[in-house]
Parts: C-alpha cells; structure tokens; sequence
C-alpha cells in the first residue's frame, strides 16, 4: 500500500483555548492590564466561550510573548 503525503497534516497545528488565570500565568500580566493591552490593539483579542466565559487562543498568546522577546533586543 503506497504510503500517503501527510506534509499539509504537519503544518496544522493543535489550538488551545487558554483560560485568563492560564493567560496570566503564562505573560506574567494581571486583567486589569491585558484587558487594557487588548483595547489599545497590542494584545490578542479574547475568543467568547460562554455567557461568562472568555479565552486566548495559546499560538496567538505565544506569538505575542516571542515579538516582546525580539523586541528586548
């Protein structure tokens, strides 16, 4: 049986839905300012799961730690 290119598999990466005490966690930022982070544009927008319920999507949250560790340089 001929062996199927899975190459377009590789690129799609799993996403997480974070929760803000894992987001807080993972920046090391409280609410109070990633919200204020988030209205100025300069922080991943929030992703509604709920009535009451907000999350991150991790890659973005990723994504935006790596460009603060660029920035440093």
């Amino acid at each position: 049986m001929p062996q199927q290119n899975n190459d377009a598999s590789l690129l799609v990466k799993e996403h997480r839905i974070l929760r803000r005490s894992d987001v807080e966690q993972k920046t090391g930022i409280k609410r109070a300012h990633i919200y204020k982070l988030m209205s100025q544009g300069k922080f991943p927008k929030s992703i509604r799961l709920g009535v009451r319920a907000v999350g991150w999507d991790a890659a973005e949250v990723d994504q935006w730690i790596a460009g603060r560790l660029q920035d440093r340089t």
